[in-house]
């Protein structure tokens, strides 16, 4: 027998950044994850079900109950059959996946971490223009999700803490060197093109959910989120989709490649984008990126459904600009959301081609294990739709210290300085928006409140 979610609808005339907002920052809930797609905000709080898989095994808790078993061959299916065998009506599950989930998708050898982490929140609010539809499967965790939404509808938008400074120099001598050595392995024949990242340290404690709300209005993002889930904060600003899949099975994805920055200043902006639609490095990373989109689309589409909807438009993202296509196909009825996304997965604009050499180029020239960046958040539901977009553009936290990380396209025709520059104007989507915790209140990147409602983890 299911538990079902008990319902309310109410409405506000306050903006769903701010309600959204507020909620993350009011201590209401253990795990927060804000999710923005297009035309709704949702906020998941608390936990009445979740899968984490790392290096070795899955475990599975529902409603209180938890299992851990070890997975074999990949762990999707074994997340899948989770997913379906859930005693909750209508459930929509929220988390993220690591970059290396990939690598256990490849069959390659595994580093420590978690690969991926989803939960089905005890209570869900989502916001659409003025309307509040709050769900919630316990009618105390209701009351008290109703309650704070009526106190953040009273209450004005706190006063901003001082902005922090970051360091976008750091690593900047170790990651040209890092390009240079790629470049010679492309010019070699290894691979065609593979995104290094480098990672900058952010030595003050920040307010995730008042950073978050500085940024988004700075940003125009794909998706938006802030995840608070088992010690990992992150919020950011996906620049485009890995993977979107319908009730219907309508998949689409949005493959971003090739880069100028974004000034405010509609000439130069100009300038910029003109440079941008015509630089033959640029145009070739972009094409290989969208050719690799059809190819991986094929899989589980139906024959002959896979086309290109949109071809190299420019999208504005924050502080840069982007080349930008949309790959659409249609999968037949029996497949599952998880089909389009192992196949798609990781995103080839934060991978490179051949994949499977790309994520070896990356593990041979990178510092560290990615986590997070350039995985993807997820919002998974009942029905088979799934939304799946790539993290850049963030800022995470994790262990007691807190980072940015940021690539760029390697392929043969690049140059180091300018694929540094091109960091440096990506950090600068998430960096400007920092906000340091304010000294002597207690607060914290989680919230400053006390109440919290049942949450089973």
């Amino acid at each position: 027998m299911k538990v079902h979610y008990r319902t309310s609808v109410v409405e506000s005339a306050r903006e769903p950044l701010d309600i959204a907002v507020g909620l993350a920052a009011s201590g209401l809930f253990d795990t927060t994850v804000i999710h923005e797609a297009a035309d709704e905000w949702s906020v998941a709080g608390g936990v009445a079900a979740e899968v984490i898989v790392d290096a070795k095994s899955i475990r599975c808790t529902s409603l209180g109950v938890t299992r851990e078993e070890p997975w074999f061959g990949e762990p999707l299916t074994a997340v899948q059959k989770f997913l379906a065998d859930l005693p909750i009506s209508d459930w929509t599950a929220y988390g993220w996946c690591a970059f290396e989930l990939a690598h256990a998708i490849a069959g390659m050898t595994l580093e420590e971490g978690t690969l991926l982490h989803l939960v089905i929140p005890e209570t869900e609010i989502r916001l659409t223009g003025s309307r509040i539809l709050l769900r919630s499967l316990e009618s105390g965790a209701l009351a008290a999700a109703e309650d704070m939404l009526a106190r953040i509808a009273a209450d004005s938008v706190p006063a901003e803490s001082l902005p922090v400074q970051v360091d976008l120099e750091s690593n900047a001598e170790t990651y040209r060197l890092s390009v240079a050595a790629l470049i010679e392995e492309i010019r070699a024949g290894k691979l065609q093109k593979a995104i290094l990242s480098r990672e900058i340290p952010v030595g003050t404690e920040i307010d995730f959910p008042a950073s978050y709300r500085r940024g988004r209005l700075a940003n125009t993002p794909a998706r938006s989120f802030l995840l608070d889930m088992g010690g990992l904060r992150c919020f950011g600003f996906s620049p485009e989709s890995v993977v979107e899949v319908s009730a219907d099975r309508r998949v689409s994805s949005q493959p971003l490649a090739g880069t100028r920055a974004l000034t405010g200043d509609p000439h130069l902006d100009h300038k910029l984008r003109e440079d941008l639609l015509s630089d033959p490095k640029e145009l070739h990373e972009h094409a290989i990126s969208v050719k690799v989109a059809v190819d991986e689309l094929v899989g589980p589409c139906k024959p002959d459904s896979v086309f290109v909807e949109e071809y190299m438009s420019v999208k504005e993202r924050g502080s840069v600009q982007h080349l930008a296509s949309r790959v659409v196909g249609q999968m037949p009825e029996e497949a599952s959301p998880w089909d389009a996304f192992a196949a798609v997965f990781p995103a080839v604009t934060a991978s490179g081609v051949p994949k499977r050499a790309a994520y070896q180029a990356i593990q041979r020239h990178e510092q560290n294990r990615r986590g997070l960046y350039a995985g993807a958040v997820l919002k998974v539901a009942e029905d088979g739709a799934m939304d799946a977009a790539l993290v850049l553009r963030s800022v995470y936290a994790q262990g007691g210290r807190a980072w940015l990380r940021a690539g760029a396209g390697i392929v043969e025709r690049s140059h180091p300085d300018r694929e540094l520059e091109e960091t440096r104007e990506k950090l600068r989507c998430v960096a400007t928006s920092l906000l340091a915790c304010a000294k002597g209140t207690g607060t914290t990147a989680s919230g400053t409140g006390t109440v919290r409602t049942g949450s089973h983890d």
